[in-house]
């Protein structure tokens, strides 16, 4: 039998536990740093492109469920395209970005300061542009990152998302105890035995992914890895989104990926969600939830024992795992997705 070597996706996704704790490390202690600089703010502002824009859609709704904070996403057109001239003095803008180096986002973080907005970086790269020009950085510790399907540098920006709502929170150190058991649950969650959701989604023709609330910016991630890694036409949703009208091309054939925490408000309807898709033909495959949500699937995956807050950061890990099985069963090459390069430009490059 021949051995199936390792993919450095897979290598890099092995390094998330030790990532997410030397992240946690560096920055739990700039939270005082976090507050100083949201001081006479009223709004946190995020702008990102692709995976980093999945991690801030989950530092929105930690921030507004968890802290109080009103957050929103920027258009990073606004600033680069447009032009406009806003008043952001009330506003802290956070840039996030991988490598810390892509123009758009550091013309729109330059842009910020300019309308008045206090900022903060987030990037995997301490001597990047995005951290130089920031008035304060966060900058995760996952180390060079060569796979172009970014895992660990994503993985640790939902980790600075989690600090970022956390210090903004009334209790700053109410999630301590649950933060300090992320690394062991993505440790676990890397085992997971997907091959039951590799079978299903590898036999149908169409897929669609869908979770809400804190879920879904991963529902999105999944469902970006799943088209970029394995080529496969395959749309996010948020739950709302879904439900108002693409819903109804759900079908036989369909294989439809659901994303749940194991508790908060969004069980139930994400159960219902799923009991709505088995009716119409859809095989469901779900990550986390709980008994009533795995009883209502076809395939059941493992998601973590953490609360709805930190569920992202580790729910995604069995999204990777899967995306990673999944390419191998397709024969494709998981570390080099066709067309995609590891920083990657908005506008494609000029001819000289």
């Amino acid at each position: 039998m021949t051995t199936q070597a390792a993919t450095r996706m897979a290598t890099e996704m092995a390094e998330q536990p030790d990532a997410c704790r030397r992240t946690l490390e560096a920055l739990v202690p700039l939270r005082a740093e976090i507050v100083a600089r949201y001081a006479g703010r009223r709004r946190v502002l995020f702008a990102a492109r692709g995976s980093s824009d999945n991690a801030a859609i989950y530092g929105r709704y930690l921030l507004e469920t968890h802290a109080g904070v009103s957050g929103a996403l920027v258009s990073p057109s606004v600033a680069t395209h447009y032009g406009a001239r806003l008043d952001l003095s009330d506003a802290l803008v956070v840039s996030v970005s991988q490598s810390g180096a892509t123009e758009e986002i550091v013309a729109t973080q330059d842009w910020a300061r300019e309308c008045g907005a206090a900022t903060i970086a987030v990037a995997n790269v301490a001597d990047s542009p995005l951290v130089e020009g920031a008035d304060l950085a966060l900058v995760t510790q996952a180390g060079p990152e060569v796979a172009v399907p970014a895992t660990k540098s994503y993985l640790a920006q939902l980790v600075a998302m989690a600090v970022l709502g956390t210090a903004l929170a009334p209790d700053p150190d109410a999630l301590d105890d649950d933060l300090a058991r992320v690394a062991g649950e993505v440790e676990r969650l890397l085992s997971a035995d997907v091959a039951a959701a590799v079978d299903v989604l590898t036999s149908t023709s169409y897929a669609v992914v869908s979770g809400r609330g804190l879920m879904m910016g991963t529902a999105l991630e999944t469902a970006l890895k799943l088209e970029e890694t394995c080529l496969r036409p395959v749309r996010g949703y948020s739950y709302a989104d879904f439900r108002h009208g693409p819903i109804s091309v759900v079908a036989d054939g369909t294989a439809a990926v659901l994303v749940s925490a194991a508790d908060g408000p969004m069980v139930t309807p994400m159960t219902e969600l799923a009991r709505d898709l088995s009716a119409r033909g859809a095989q469901l495959i779900g990550i986390g939830g709980d008994a009533a949500f795995a009883d209502a699937l076809d395939v059941a995956l493992p998601g973590p024992d953490l609360p709805e807050t930190l569920a992202p950061i580790g729910s995604i890990v069995t999204s990777q795992v899967l995306v990673e099985r999944l390419a191998h069963a397709l024969g494709l090459d998981p570390d080099n997705p066709r067309g995609l390069a590891k920083v990657t430009a908005t506008e494609p490059p000029k001819e000289q």
